[in-house]
């Protein structure tokens, strides 16, 4: 199975990757998780890009706040598909992040995920890798059953209890 990235331009964004950390854990996805500014480490940034496909990587997420450039570092050193993150910061609310992390130049794509979206970008990148891992594409299928079976539970509760028909 290829394995997913989990790249951040700063450790503090790491609270709010939880829920992209715990969705690949679920569907039991094997990933790294590393600091890599675009800005602060450059080489480091492109290296791992360049050789992320060698080591067995099938998606990058990459998350970023402010300028948010990492992912379009990310996505302008490989060929692997891109998954950003923008990230709320107290600057702009992530606004600024999230225009970032979208307006990627024609020949750069990187797929956008909402402000602070973490859990879709890890199931993004989970139906990308699931496109040639029929395993795991029916742990992404029971994912979703289960989904769908929790908002049926729920609203046969809520209309049992408020409907007055």
């Amino acid at each position: 199975m290829k394995k997913a990235a989990i790249i951040m331009g700063s450790d503090s964004d790491l609270p709010a990757l939880q829920g992209a950390i715990d969705t690949l854990k679920a569907l039991e996805i094997p990933f790294a998780v590393r600091v890599i500014s675009a800005h602060r480490t450059p080489e480091a940034a492109a290296q791992f890009a360049r050789s992320a496909k060698d080591e067995g990587y099938g998606v990058i997420i990459a998350a970023a706040g402010k300028a948010a450039h990492l992912a379009g570092a990310m996505a302008a050193n490989t060929i692997l598909p891109v998954v950003g993150i923008p990230m709320k910061s107290s600057t702009l609310d992530g606004l600024d992040a999230l225009l970032s992390t979208v307006q990627m130049p024609s020949g750069m794509p990187v797929a956008t995920v909402a402000i602070d979206g973490a859990a879709n970008a890890a199931l993004l990148a989970a139906q990308i890798i699931a496109l040639s891992d029929e395993a795991l594409s029916a742990r992404l299928a029971a994912y979703r059953a289960a989904q769908t079976a929790k908002v049926l539970e729920k609203d046969a509760r809520i209309s049992a209890e408020y409907s007055h028909l």
